[in-house]
């Protein structure tokens, strides 16, 4: 196998050459391939001195935003799972030890008798059977990739703190908290495509954080025309953010539970419940997050978030609430983002309350 890559450049679709020529342009010799072997996405990087890759690589992360991530290329095989494994076993012993914890991730690009789960497996028994050192496939001190091109493998490591995950030490899911939200919320209405419009965002606000349930609180009479047009957005936006998180979610998704009732009746039915309602005469959220955190730890199933529309919650209702809040002092929030949010300012409240009692993620 005659060929080389010392530096393999990830970048989005469209931006190899913009990316190549800016490597080009730092003044270090080397042979520079956008979209290697016709595979897009990627630029591959040969040095006429080998021995400046770190030093190109580190000029590229630190000038080219393109570079979505540098890989330093420790060696280059054939495509082969036993020339991998072995080039894979001498790389090793260079970077882990029995008490370095280490997972395999393989891109694979072309046609090959092999998968990229198979090329994982065969490299981490190999290392495992070499040095005894332990697989950690969630946060690993150590990530071993390899990049295949058609009939050429790279390979080469990377610290297991510099690969982005949206989950990681620290973080804490917060997520199965809005399962005890009812979303009350009052109707909005006027001209219909407004009213479409403004219901849609609210169905996929709700739908984004996956509360239990959405209430459309009416009070008292209401024109049955731009109820019908309101809740049809509604439904509309809830069925369009579900389908989404249908294909990319890894759990599958709850779809909220929508009904209709008024708002006078909804607080004597829940007259046990907690209730908050979110009005500008209240307190300013940064005064009660904690308070309204230690609520949502509690053994309380159903939390009930009221949030009004042109004429705001009935000022009666406020005896009844457990707090009153201001989400932002000074700015009165649209219909359409009111409840949005609040969810964002209580998964702040939760996180940072979670972080202070020092809890486990």
């Amino acid at each position: 196998m005659n060929q080389r890559i010392d530096i393999i450049v990830k970048t989005l679709i469209g931006l190899e050459r913009i990316a190549a020529s800016r490597i080009e342009e730092m003044g270090i010799e080397c042979r520079v391939n956008p979209k290697p072997f016709g595979h897009p996405g990627v630029v591959t990087v040969e040095l006429v001195s080998e021995d400046r890759k770190h030093e190109l690589a580190e000029k590229i992360r630190e000038e080219i935003p393109e570079a979505e991530r540098v890989l330093v290329v420790e060696r280059c095989v054939k495509a082969d799972l036993e020339a991998i494994a072995e080039a894979a076993v001498e790389i090793s012993n260079k970077f882990l030890s029995e008490d370095t914890s280490f997972a395999v991730k393989t891109v694979r690009r072309g046609t090959h008798s092999f998968t990229s789960v198979d090329v994982n497996c065969r490299v981490g028994s190999a290392i495992v059977k070499a040095l005894g050192a332990p697989v950690n496939l969630e946060y690993p001190d150590v990530l071993f990739w390899v990049e295949i091109f058609n009939g050429v493998a790279a390979l080469g490591v990377m610290d297991g703190k510099d690969v982005w995950r949206k989950a990681k030490p620290g973080k804490y899911e917060v997520r199965e908290f809005f399962s005890k939200v009812a979303v009350v919320q009052m109707p909005y209405f006027g001209p219909r495509d407004s009213v479409k419009a403004m219901s849609s965002r609210i169905g996929r606000a709700v739908q984004m954080f996956e509360v239990n349930e959405l209430v459309i609180a009416t009070t008292g009479p209401s024109d049955a025309r731009q109820l019908e047009w309101f809740i049809h957005g509604v439904f509309e936006g809830i069925e369009s953010r579900y389908q989404i998180q249908k294909r990319t979610y890894a759990h599958k998704p709850h779809r909220v539970h929508v009904t209709v009732q008024d708002i006078y009746q909804l607080v004597r039915d829940r007259r046990n419940e907690p209730k908050i309602v979110f009005e500008p005469e209240g307190e300013a959220f940064p005064k009660v997050a904690g308070d309204i955190a230690k609520l949502f730890l509690s053994d309380a199933k159903r939390i009930n978030m009221f949030f009004g529309s042109r004429e705001g919650i009935p000022k009666g209702i406020f005896r009844f609430a457990d707090f009153i809040v201001d989400l932002c002092p000074g700015v009165t929030l649209s219909t359409e983002y009111a409840a949005s949010s609040a969810l964002i300012g209580l998964a702040f409240a939760l996180e940072d309350h979670l972080a202070r009692l020092g809890k486990k993620p």
